[in-house]
Formats: C-alpha cells, sequence, structure tokens
C-alpha cells in the first residue's frame, strides 16, 4: 500500500509543463466559447422581432418627429432672432 503511495509520475520539463498548461487553457477557452454561441444562438431564437410593417411604420413616426422638431427648432431661432434684432434697432433710435 506504501508502495502506491510513493509512486509518482515521471518528473517533466518545465516547457512540457507550460506545453501542457496552454493546451488545457485553449481547451477550457474553446469550449466557454462553444457554449456562449450555442447559448446565444437559443436566446436569438426568444427574440420577437418585429415586421416589416411595424418597421415601416415606427420609421415614418421618427422621421416626421425629426423633421417636425427641427422645423419647430428653426421657427423659434428666427422669433427670437427678430425679437433681438428689434430690440436693437429701438436702442439705436433711443440713444
Amino acid at each position: 500500500m506504501n508502495y502506491m503511495k510513493n509512486k509518482r509520475k515521471p518528473d517533466m520539463s518545465v516547457s512540457q509543463k507550460i506545453a501542457e498548461l496552454s493546451a488545457a487553457k485553449k481547451k477550457k477557452a474553446k469550449t466557454k466559447k462553444t457554449h456562449f454561441f450555442q447559448e446565444m444562438k437559443e436566446e436569438m431564437k426568444k427574440v420577437s422581432w418585429t415586421t416589416k410593417e411595424e418597421l415601416t411604420t415606427c420609421t415614418k413616426i421618427v422621421i416626421g418627429a425629426i423633421f417636425a422638431l427641427g422645423l419647430s427648432i428653426y421657427v423659434v431661432d428666427l422669433f427670437i432672432r427678430y425679437v433681438l434684432q428689434g430690440m436693437g434697432s429701438l436702442i439705436r433710435l433711443i440713444s
């Protein structure tokens, strides 16, 4: 029985140990990547994607909202510009 406890593997060189650890690390990384992509594929099957009609409708709404917001900013800018020009003209008349 004691004979079995004292029996060890033959010693490996440092380079062999490094190569063995490197191979084990690569194998572990590969299995992690494979597992990740398998889980991702399963989760992507659960996603409810929008239909083409929904996408088109939402796109039109967004483009219309952007146009309306841009136009309203332009109108407010014109109003502020004319008010400031009027105030400048009024100040020149007074002084």
